[in-house]
């Protein structure tokens, strides 16, 4: 993959880059939270069936048995190389927010056009943008697909901060980085709740360096996984035939949605879709009218982002309002 792409621009806040906010898009075209299709975001719309969960995962704080169950879970599905750290958190968000404080503040390397939390994260910790230093790489990227390869990480051993965010990665295992958690400096993120549909159980994983994970699990605390959640996830990621379908599923389903909205596909993954709709703002709105939430970018006026419908009325209710999109 090429390096000649532009460093991230600085984080606005103001502006709307990030899925979700029904309750905000309610507000201005109406109706209840109940009221929404929300494809805003790039979370399995069928979760996986969390099934019975022990009294004393609520009642008690989280033991040491559930933690290693996890992290063993975890271990054995993403094949974690001997030598990487593996800890739990409660979300993907949770670590992007702590990545920053394990090194000193220089210069961060975040090719753009990504998503802005890591952005803002290190412009919150005192970093500055550019190339050089620090590196951030969405693996695959938010939102149009892009795949880096380990070649991209280059020659350097040296230990210097990177971060491969494969939040979405669990789609397509085969194109997993985890192999280069091996090295200096390196920790990949995983997100439990986007793949496995779950968001609100709030559990991610760092996985690389052990000293910087080591660091990590200081500036978290104790017991940063609820019981629940560490037992849950344990169960979750050691089903493969549920992945194994789930996959599968997916993937003929991003095919049927490009069908549907017929519009020029940008990118994605199997749990999002990027099109390019011309008006970007017109089309958003003309769906929120049906009550349809999608997600539009600040640096592209023309890109429309749409996650996965999940049941049958689901999909026909896009399909009804689609009509009145421009294009």
């Amino acid at each position: 993959m090429s390096h000649a792409l532009a460093p991230m621009p600085l984080p606005d806040a103001s502006l709307p880059d990030h899925g979700g906010g029904v309750d905000g898009a309610a507000l201005q075209f109406g109706g209840g939270r109940g009221d929404w299709l929300d494809l805003s975001t790039g979370i399995n719309p069928l979760p996986y069936p969390v099934g019975d969960i022990a009294p004393v995962a609520w009642a008690t704080l989280p033991d040491k048995a559930a933690q290693e169950a996890l992290l063993a879970a975890a271990r054995a599905l993403w094949r974690v190389p001997e030598g990487a750290a593996v800890l739990a958190a409660p979300g993907a968000s949770a670590l992007i927010a702590l990545l920053p404080l394990l090194a000193v503040p220089g210069i961060v390397d975040i090719p753009s056009p990504t998503y802005n939390e890591h952005g803002r994260a290190f412009q919150a910790a005192g970093w500055a943008f550019g190339t050089g230093g620090a590196r951030v790489l969405v693996h695959p990227n938010n939102p149009d697909g892009r795949l880096w390869q380990a070649s991209d990480l280059g020659a350097d051993q040296s230990g210097g901060l990177t971060v491969i965010d494969e939040s979405f990665c669990d789609v397509m295992p085969e194109a997993s980085l985890i192999g280069q958690a091996v090295r200096p400096g390196v920790v990949v993120l995983k997100s439990f709740g986007k793949f496995w549909g779950l968001a609100g159980l709030r559990l991610g994983f760092a996985i690389g360096d052990p000293v910087l994970i080591a660091r990590l699990a200081q500036l978290l605390g104790p017991w940063p996984v609820s019981g629940p959640a560490l037992q849950i996830g344990a169960r979750a990621l050691a089903d493969r035939a549920w992945a194994d379908t789930t996959r599968a599923r997916l993937a003929a389903d991003a095919l049927r949605l490009d069908a549907l909205v017929g519009a020029p596909l940008v990118g994605g993954t199997s749990l999002f879709r990027l099109y390019d709709v011309g008006d970007a703002a017109l089309a958003q709105e003309a769906l929120a009218r049906h009550h349809i939430w999608t997600r539009i970018f600040p640096y592209s006026s023309r890109w429309l982002r749409l996650g996965l419908p999940g049941t049958a009325a689901d999909w026909a209710r896009l399909e009804t309002a689609l009509p009145d999109m421009p294009r």
